[in-house]
């Protein structure tokens, strides 16, 4: 798929901005074709140095871009040529998708596994233990601390794990006899 192709997606964009954050996004949008050096980047988006190489790292530690040095022969200088490598997008986005389902698993039997107290004045939520420690009222405020009906919570993330189990073709139907 090529950059422009990418770069329309607007999840793509999103998951762009997540890693390199408002200042680097510019570089992020804007890749070249072929190689480039941070300083020539900065100078033709009229950025700071400093949030291209930020913004430039940040994509090499996602492996969505590379590079190679130079050394120059008479000061010794090193210069750093950037590539690109935005085919490796879809590939991080399913395992961000999968480092999603998992937590949002661990999350959900922490959810169900747990009774949980709200403070309804302050909307602080307390584990049992905790409630129990605080004598069933909140240390903030002193109002009693209400049992609390996190149902609707588990379904909504039962609801997402469907949804991410359907998207990455996982199959959750365990086979009881085996």
């Amino acid at each position: 798929m090529a950059f422009e192709d990418l770069l329309e997606d607007p999840v793509i964009q999103k998951y762009l901005h997540e890693l390199v954050g408002p200042k680097g996004m510019p570089v992020a949008a804007a890749p070249p074709d072929g190689e480039v050096t941070d300083e020539e980047l900065a100078e033709d988006l009229d950025l700071e140095l400093n949030d291209v190489r930020r913004a430039l790292f940040i994509l090499y530690e996602n492996d969505l871009a590379s590079y190679r040095r130079l050394r120059d022969e008479d000061s010794g200088w090193l210069t750093y040529l950037w590539t690109f490598e935005y085919d490796n997008i879809p590939e991080n986005l399913e395992s961000e998708m999968y480092r999603l389902h998992e937590a949002l698993e661990q999350r959900q039997e922490y959810e169900r596994n747990h009774e949980f107290y709200l403070c309804e004045i302050c909307s602080i939520r307390f584990e049992f233990g905790e409630a129990m420690d605080f004598g069933f009222e909140c240390p903030e405020c002193g109002s009693p601390l209400e049992s609390m009906d996190n149902d609707r919570l588990v379904t909504a993330m039962e609801d997402r794990l469907t949804a991410l189990e359907d998207e990455l073709n996982i199959d959750t139907d365990v086979d009881v006899d085996a």
